[in-house]
Formats: C-alpha cells, sequence, structure tokens
C-alpha cells in the first residue's frame, strides 16, 4: 500500500509540476545552427536537405574510408561550432630548406588520416616528418557571409608591405584552382591563381572548393570533383574499398554548400552591457580591430538575403603573422609557417555550448583561457598583446567580456 501511494504522490507531481521537467525553448540567439531570415521556400527546403547531408554519418559501406579523419561532416563542427580537440587533424611534411617544404604525398600527406576502416590500416607519421600542424575545426555559422566578400574588399584591405607603416601588413593567399572552380564575376585572378578565404590558412577559394576538399580529405568520401579514394599508401597496394565511385553525389555536394552558405551568423549578446561596451572600446583603442574588423560588406549574390549586406565578423580574412607562439613552421600556399588566416571571432562566447561546456580556442584548440589567447599572440599582433596585458585587471575583464558577448 505504501509503494501504492508513493507512485500515486510522484504522479501528482510530475504532472501538476511540467514546468521544471520540461524546460522551454533555448533561446535562438544561444545557438549557432539555424538558415538565415527570409530565404524563400524552395531555399528552405534545400537548406533542410543540406542539414541533412552535413549530418550524415557515412560507413564502410556507403563508402567511408579506407582511410579518414571523422565520418560525418556534423562530427567535426557540432552544433555548426567550433570542433573539439578530439577532432583535431594533422597536416606534416617535411622542411627541405632553402625555402622549399615536401607534403610528402608519395607517404600520404598533407593530411594524416588517422582513422581507417576495419581490416586496413590507418596512416601514421612516416619516418623523416619534420613539420607537423595541427587543426581544430572552426565555426560555420555565417560562412556564407564570408564567402560573399567580393575580392576588389580583400584586395583593398591587404597591405602586404605595410605601406602605412601601421605594424599590420595583412596578405592574401592566391591558391591554384580546381579543374571544378567557376570564378563569380566577384572574383579576380593573379596568374591564374585566385584569393582564398577558407581553411585556417586560407588555402581554399569558395564554399564548393572547401566542401569537395572536405568530402575526400577528411572523410575519405568520393564525388563528382575528386573521384579518387584516398588510401594509406604504406599500406601496399590499394585495390578499392568495393563500393562505386562517387560515393556521394553532386546534389549532395550541392545541398550542403548551400547549407553552408544560407547559415545565420551567430547573433551577439550583451550589447548594452556597460562592460561590454567598455570592453567594445578598448579592443579598438589597443589595436585588436586593425585586424578583426568589426564590420565587411558582401557584394552582388544570387542569393538575395545575402546580397549587398553589412555584417560584423571580426576578421579581414587575410593572412598575417602571428610570431613564434603561435607558428606551425608548415607553409601552405603563400602562407608560411608563421601566418594564419584571422579567425572571425563572432560566436566565440558560444563555443563551449557546442562542445560539452569547455570552450577550446586558438588554430590547435590549446587553451580554454582568453587571457593566454592574447598573450600567445605575436608578430603582427605583439604590440595590441603587450598593450592587454598593460591593462588593469578590470579594463582586461571587460574586453574578455566583450569577447564572450560576440
Amino acid at each position: 500500500m505504501q509503494i501504492r501511494n508513493f507512485f500515486t504522490l510522484l504522479l501528482i507531481l510530475l504532472f501538476c509540476s511540467c514546468e521544471p521537467f520540461f524546460p522551454g525553448e533555448t533561446d535562438g540567439d544561444l545557438l549557432l545552427d539555424g538558415p538565415i531570415e527570409d530565404l524563400t521556400l524552395s531555399q528552405k527546403a534545400t537548406f533542410v536537405a543540406g542539414d541533412k547531408n552535413f549530418a550524415e554519418v557515412f560507413t564502410k559501406e556507403s563508402g567511408l574510408g579506407p582511410v579518414f579523419n571523422m565520418p560525418s561532416c556534423a562530427s567535426c563542427h557540432v552544433g555548426d561550432g567550433k570542433g573539439h580537440p578530439a577532432t583535431n587533424l594533422t597536416r606534416f611534411g617535411r622542411d627541405m630548406g632553402g625555402g622549399h617544404f615536401d607534403y610528402m604525398e608519395s607517404q600520404g600527406g598533407p593530411q594524416l588520416q588517422n582513422r581507417s576502416i576495419p581490416g586496413y590500416p590507418a596512416e601514421t607519421l612516416p619516418i623523416g616528418t619534420t613539420g607537423v600542424s595541427i587543426r581544430s575545426a572552426p565555426i560555420v555559422a555565417g560562412i556564407g557571409f564570408l564567402e560573399a566578400v567580393p575580392d576588389s574588399l580583400l584586395i583593398a584591405l591587404a597591405d602586404p608591405d605595410d605601406s602605412d607603416a601601421d605594424g599590420i601588413s595583412g596578405r592574401l593567399n592566391y591558391i591554384s584552382a580546381p579543374d571544378f572552380f567557376i570564378p563569380k564575376p566577384h572574383h579576380r585572378s593573379m596568374g591564374g591563381n585566385y584569393i582564398g578565404r577558407f581553411g585556417r590558412k586560407a588555402t581554399t577559394i569558395d564554399l564548393l572548393h572547401q566542401t569537395a576538399v572536405a568530402y575526400i580529405d577528411d572523410m575519405g568520401i568520393t564525388s563528382d570533383f575528386f573521384t579518387s579514394d584516398l588510401h594509406n599508401p604504406l599500406a601496399g597496394q590499394f585495390s578499392g574499398d568495393g563500393v562505386a565511385d562517387p560515393e556521394v553525389g553532386s546534389a549532395a555536394v550541392a545541398n550542403v554548400v548551400f547549407y553552408l552558405r544560407t547559415l545565420k551568423p551567430p547573433v551577439p549578446r550583451n550589447e548594452d552591457n556597460p562592460d561590454v561596451q567598455a570592453g567594445k572600446e578598448l579592443f579598438s583603442e589597443i589595436g585588436c580591430a586593425g585586424c578583426h574588423l568589426p564590420q565587411l560588406s558582401t557584394g552582388d549574390s544570387d542569393i538575395d538575403v545575402l546580397a549587398n549586406k553589412t555584417f560584423s565578423p571580426y576578421t579581414d580574412l587575410l593572412l598575417h603573422d602571428m610570431g613564434d607562439e603561435l607558428a606551425d613552421h608548415y607553409p601552405e600556399g603563400e602562407a608560411t609557417g608563421r601566418e594564419w588566416r584571422t579567425t572571425p571571432l563572432w560566436g566565440l562566447g558560444l563555443i563551449k555550448d557546442t562542445i560539452g561546456g569547455v570552450p577550446y580556442f586558438l588554430h590547435d584548440g590549446r587553451t580554454s583561457d582568453l587571457t593566454e589567447v592574447i598573450r600567445l599572440h605575436g608578430g603582427e599582433s605583439a604590440v595590441s598583446s603587450g598593450e592587454f596585458m598593460a591593462l588593469s585587471d578590470e579594463e582586461q575583464s571587460q574586453i574578455i567580456k566583450f569577447l564572450e558577448s560576440l
């Protein structure tokens, strides 16, 4: 009888206390995923299809591998946010001296595929490797706005010789275009190469280029754009994975590209907070906004809601020398081993919400402390970093609160 009464009381409590047991919807401003506003019905349908393709988990039977890093796009970009260090990827090679770098392609380079399908060996760093670069996946929310920035604006922002003597000399990384690349009206060619804007060192030109590379390099999935499986060259002759190529259709790739192009940008929070406002002013005063530009503008776009918009990513999309502490000594294209493309800061305060409550910052996720992030900035950012460290504790805290509001 006592047990029956206990369960009766428990049911009454559950039904009478629905609010505490069933929390309300999460504030959309606290989420990184979701479409930009004002898409057409057709565009929303394509976005949903792309979301599904982005989340698809590949298996051996559907073409995964035989060597790979992760089995889906969403495995690294959880909630369209920054990757956890557990999903970091490794690029490797060998410095030959005299400005020559060997990407060791005959031994599996330049990217280490550290996982494999059952019965097949994953790659390991080959003997002779001297250059290793660890990379975590970046936030992809709002990335369509970055793609829509015209090349002419990036060319205008670049100052490779520091002609204005401000200590900042942002450079462009001109990349050899893949065969499938179709220039848009805003693209500008330099000797047949085009401006890279995606990847930690700005090594892919547009989101189709980036997506096709991710399918093959990160998941080992062939497409109409990269038709041959990756394999471990140190494992002997490779006779195929038994799945017909291409392993993903061009429609699915196009859906993912559209999904990325139409992800909403991160929404800033607490903008009226006095500390956040003070931190924003200090951020500019000490020179951080020289590279982390508060505003960029898009040009024309075939997606109307992306066209001719001003937005706030806090990046200039240029390469900068970041000093010894952040150097990976791994050149890519025209980017040196000390240079990185300026990381957009929008969404910085939401990183922890997509990877288990702990944020991991910088290109390799080495720290969860924003003060340490700023301290590690050297090279072109050394002066700003020094000025930050010279601020009072209260002023430093205000800048951190501003960054966490983005």
